[in-house]
């Protein structure tokens, strides 16, 4: 009894110590993005030198996209990002779990963990600016929708601009020749969101880029659109991914791909089940 018992109580053991450590990284990971995203409104958008030379708010929403989307695939891409998948999205959590390729026990904490490490990326940045992180125009990278922007339109425009993430990610790296672009496709469809949806919806396309601005501000009344609005966008993405590549299965959940060299190679959740 004791023999068929043991191995199967260890592997849960295992695999329940790697979703904490993963957990713990993703933390870390969306503390670093939210920071680089506070710190990139703080010089592009608020008082300095560069808001001065370039006034006008669009040309300042496409440097801050370009900023951000490299910021983005740099962590996908860098070694910590190749553990935990480099997801810092709940949004992009749930889909990974609807495409199959993602543990629904892991779903959860990775989306705390992203929450939590928006709230200390804020913080962090406010320690290293100072107050005039807090101050308008930057009020902690806060996003509010443009004028003329009614909740559910608000709604509408964040599911639609997360959907459209999610079907890229999937459709892409369900194709081994394409995943290897997936952090670079990834930034440049979140730094395209920010430039263009910047003055309408605010473009975050992520729960985790307004939950930390919005609680260390406590401009929360349209918080829970942006947290759920995305969700809903990438379920409704992996359902019609699925519809479409019915016959391929996204194969992994990280965000560079599959890990080709054993070295870093740890092993996807299918693996570990």
């Amino acid at each position: 009894m004791d023999q068929s018992v043991g191995p199967s109580k260890g592997v849960e053991e295992g695999t329940f110590i790697c979703l904490m450590r993963d957990s713990g990284i993703e933390l870390v990971l969306t503390c670093v993005l939210l920071f680089g995203v506070t710190s990139a409104v703080r010089w592009v958008i608020g008082l300095s030198p560069i808001s001065r030379a370039i006034p006008q708010i669009h040309v300042q929403l496409l440097i801050v996209g370009g900023v951000v989307g490299l910021l983005l695939a740099g962590l996908i891409l860098s070694p910590p990002g190749k553990i935990s998948g480099g997801h810092v999205n709940p949004a992009i959590s749930l889909a990974m779990w609807c495409f199959g390729a993602f543990p629904g026990a892991g779903v959860f904490p990775y989306s705390i963990a992203q929450l939590l490490g928006s709230v200390l990326g804020v913080i962090a940045a406010r320690g290293v600016w100072g107050p005039v992180v807090s101050e308008p125009p930057v009020m902690y990278a806060v996003l509010q929708p443009g004028p003329g922007w009614t909740t559910w339109r608000l709604f509408g425009g964040e599911a639609l601009g997360m959907a459209v993430i999610i079907f890229v990610i999937g459709i892409c790296l369900a194709v081994r020749r394409l995943s290897s672009f997936v952090p670079w496709i990834v930034g440049a469809l979140v730094g395209a969101g920010i430039a263009f949806l910047g003055t309408a919806t605010g473009g975050s396309l992520n729960p985790a880029r307004q939950f930390g601005p919005a609680e260390v501000s406590g401009r929360t009344e349209f918080l829970w659109v942006y947290l759920i609005a995305p969700m809903v966008g990438a379920v409704l993405a992996a359902w019609l991914r699925g519809c479409i590549q019915s016959g391929r299965a996204v194969p992994t959940y990280r965000l560079c791909g599959i890990l080709r060299h054993s070295k870093t190679r740890t092993a996807e959740p299918d693996e570990i089940s």
